[in-house]
């Protein structure tokens, strides 16, 4: 073999090399999509958030992937929970966004729960979700005292047990003794506020993030058709003053002590907030990746900016504390649990 076949034999292996290099170089993410999984409607405050991340956060992953969002609502999320669990590939390339409380169900040990919440890879959350209750303001029950004394159970809507809806109308009976009729069975919180409307049921609990998000909400606080009666926080809202906290409730009510705590494992969805998950078994090395881009995105001015023109708040929680929350509250002591499934047995 002479010298100039040979200096071309390494010509070749050198561009083999290279090639081969730099496709290994080349960034997992690039040319790819990333899908959000959203547990909810097209429209509302959850869907305007996954949105919001699918607008942005592929500038802050190498290879700058697109995003698109996939509704997926039903169950309080449920469905997309077990989707997620069970049926997306841990790749990467799916993140789920889902309720914040679907932890209540896997507590009392519902055969529909197909994942375990505390293995969920958790991303964190763009801001915390406290809740408040509004009813009709033509309703008769013009506080929650009213509804304490009253025999004829007002009727509240909800997608499911683990949606705000029906677990904070349901947590009032328990600890203060009201006493709501919750019918189960909408598909989006959309869908209750049209019921709402017609007057089928009056009442609906939900985030006040949302309240003071969009329509229908705006119109009906300029035509006072809706009263707020009570708030989840330990502290009142700046834009809720006048309306009492359920901790206030409690001390008015004198709630005993089992009460309190089931109260602190119901609300803690509130600091789950909008949770963003991976599923289990995604590699680490792109969940570093995910996590990353998605906490730049959470601090980003552009991205808060965008949100805040979609009336989106901040207020921002990280994956570790998420992580360390969902181990906390699947691990509950026998006497709490049964007082969990009193509470969530329709």
């Amino acid at each position: 073999m002479n010298k100039q076949t040979i200096s071309a034999m390494s010509v070749v292996v050198l561009a083999l090399l290279w090639s081969a290099q730099g496709q290994a170089q080349a960034p997992f993410y690039k040319g790819k999509t990333i899908t959000i999984l959203a547990g909810t409607g097209a429209g509302n405050v959850y869907d305007l958030y996954a949105r919001l991340f699918a607008r942005h956060m592929g500038k802050y992953i190498p290879g700058n992937p697109d995003f698109i969002v996939q509704n997926m609502p039903g169950a309080a999320s449920m469905i997309a929970a077990n989707h997620l669990n069970n049926v997306t590939k841990p790749d990467g390339l799916t993140i789920g966004a889902i309720y914040p409380a679907l932890y209540f169900d896997q507590v009392i040990g519902r055969s529909e729960v197909k994942f375990d919440w505390s293995k969920f890879i958790w991303l964190g959350s763009p801001v915390k979700s406290e809740h408040l209750f509004y009813m009709r303001a033509d309703a008769p029950y013009k506080s929650i005292d009213d509804i304490v004394k009253t025999s004829n159970p007002p009727k509240c809507g909800a997608t499911g047990t683990a949606s705000t809806a029906y677990y904070i109308p349901k947590l009032l009976d328990q600890v203060i003794g009201t006493n709501f009729d919750v019918i189960l069975g909408y598909k989006t919180g959309t869908d209750i506020d049209l019921a709402v409307e017609r007057g089928e049921v009056i009442c609906r609990a939900f985030t006040i993030t949302a309240f003071f998000a969009r329509e229908p909400f705006f119109t009906w606080v300029k035509n006072n058709f809706v009263r707020i009666l009570v708030q989840s926080g330990r502290t009142r809202d700046r834009r809720l003053p006048d309306v009492p906290t359920v901790f206030e409730l409690m001390d008015k009510y004198k709630t005993d002590d089992a009460g309190r705590r089931l109260a602190n494992l119901v609300l803690a969805g509130g600091e789950f907030g909008r949770p963003y998950v991976l599923p289990p078994n995604t590699p680490a090395d792109k969940v570093k990746i995910i996590r990353e881009a998605f906490a730049r995105t959470i601090q980003d001015e552009a991205v808060i900016a965008d949100g805040k023109q979609q009336q989106l708040e901040f207020d921002p929680s990280t994956a570790e504390s998420l992580e360390e929350l969902a181990k906390e509250v699947i691990s509950q002591p026998p006497e709490i649990v049964a007082r969990m499934k009193k509470l969530l047995t329709k």
